[in-house]
């Protein structure tokens, strides 16, 4: 078998590993559907009655920061993944085998990413539930999972650099709440003009903005624009800069 089979064959080995034990600590999974959710209850029944949104319902404009926070919170479940199997040896072990040394983070990301779109087809059904009416016809439909996607996917690795350089999962946890914070400084719940100037330079020009902003104008029905390629330079740059950070940080624990 060639290289390429082979990686593939034990990064399906590492996934299936990772699977495994979502089906056996599901807590994860719930967390990642049940945190977001409570918190889409909570902004719409709780405050979406104090914002007004131009042009359509809060719930409308609320969805996509939704979505946001979810993959926020799968950073902090996949970076505490990748710590703990750190600090038990478990790499540690695998370096041992002939297996790709790319193979368990590999695992770890794609398992990340599979976990987060379920969470996310999740939070939609109760979104939909509570009054969320997307307009989106079949080929934006495709454009939001494919953002989405790509999201989760560059989030996983930063994700796995993280847990491979604090090397502890309350390093990692701790670490990786702060992405849990970006959405709230972003445009997902409310539009940044009604934020203060200063803090407008920051929420209009970091990564969750212009995520949302896609997602939003897709799931309306309506054209992204420019926002769209933006979004995804934003992943793309992201998804590269953490497989990196996270090649480095193995290879460089691997050295010890």
């Amino acid at each position: 078998m060639t290289a390429l089979t082979l990686t593939l064959n034990d990064s399906s080995v590492m996934l299936r590993r990772v699977l495994r034990h979502t089906t056996r600590n599901p807590a994860t999974l719930i967390m990642s559907v049940l945190l977001p959710a409570i918190l889409l209850l909570l902004l719409d029944f709780g405050f979406g009655g104090a914002i007004r949104i131009p042009g359509g319902d809060y719930i409308d404009y609320l969805v996509p920061g939704i979505v946001l926070m979810g993959a926020g919170y799968s950073v902090s479940a996949t970076a505490v993944a990748v710590a703990t199997d750190i600090s038990e040896g478990i790499i540690d072990r695998f370096r041992t085998m002939a297996i790709s040394r790319t193979a368990v983070l590999t695992g770890h990301v794609v398992g990340s990413l599979l976990r987060g779109l379920i969470g996310t087809a999740l939070v939609m059904l109760i979104a939909v539930a509570v009054g969320f009416r997307p307009t989106a016809d079949p080929l934006r439909w495709l454009g939001v999972l494919g953002l989405t996607a790509l999201m989760l996917f560059a989030i996983a690795w930063v994700a796995a650099a993280i847990g491979l350089a604090t090397g502890t999962p309350a390093g990692a946890a701790g670490f990786a709440g702060l992405f849990q914070i970006l959405p709230f400084l972003s445009g997902a719940f409310v539009p940044t003009e009604t934020m203060p100037g200063w803090l407008q330079a920051f929420t209009a020009n970091q990564p969750m903005t212009p995520i949302a902003s896609t997602l939003r104008a897709l799931l309306a029905g309506e054209s992204p624009g420019d926002t769209a390629w933006v979004a995804v330079a934003w992943c793309c740059a992201a998804a590269l800069l953490g497989y990196l950070g996270a090649r480095r940080a193995y290879d460089r624990r691997a050295s010890r």
